[in-house]
């Protein structure tokens, strides 16, 4: 297992840190989110490779945790808790960084402006979840997360392009 947890932990490595770097943890933070989400899985005994979406929450999950840690001692070095501030951007570019927090605020209000029940399954899908997860943890049925997802999508393409938002595919 050992060698499978390092091939899952090295596959998952920069979206731990991604997400580490929202609550604005510093370089040797994220070595330590990182460490703890391989302990996690580890002690997990998951037979099989996890989900992107488990990664990702046990990635949240350290993150938050090592923020309370330091608030308990009094040594918060970093963002309180309750604040809400923009993500911070993997670019050294103050340029690319603002680009990106514009091209976020569109995203979020555009989705905003979605159905709710097709908000949700959006949000929930754009956090990382799969479609499987999506309709277990809303207690819908598998066709029916499907529809309201596409169609919380497409609606959603539809926004961003009223707003003026295009982007490249690759295909």
């Amino acid at each position: 297992m050992a060698s499978g947890l390092e091939d899952i932990v090295a596959e998952f490595a920069a979206m731990v840190r991604r997400v580490g770097r929202r609550y604005r943890l510093s370089d040797a933070d994220l070595d330590e989110v990182v460490q703890e989400v391989r302990i996690r899985l580890w002690r997990g005994e998951k037979t099989d490779a996890p989900s992107t979406s488990y990664v990702y929450r046990t990635a949240i999950s350290a993150s938050i945790d090592l923020l309370r840690r330091r608030r308990a001692r009094g040594s918060d070095r970093t963002v309180a808790l309750d604040s809400v501030e923009e993500p911070v951007s993997d670019a050294g570019d103050p340029a690319r960084a603002l680009e990106e927090s514009q091209l976020a605020a569109q995203l979020a209000r555009a989705v905003d402006d979605l159905v709710p029940s097709r908000r949700a399954v959006v949000r929930m899908y754009l956090g990382g979840y799969a479609r499987e997860e999506i309709a277990t943890l809303m207690g819908w049925s598998e066709a029916k997360t499907r529809n309201l997802l596409y169609r919380g999508l497409a609606d959603l393409r539809e926004r961003l392009v009223t707003l003026g938002v295009t982007w490249k595919t690759t295909a």
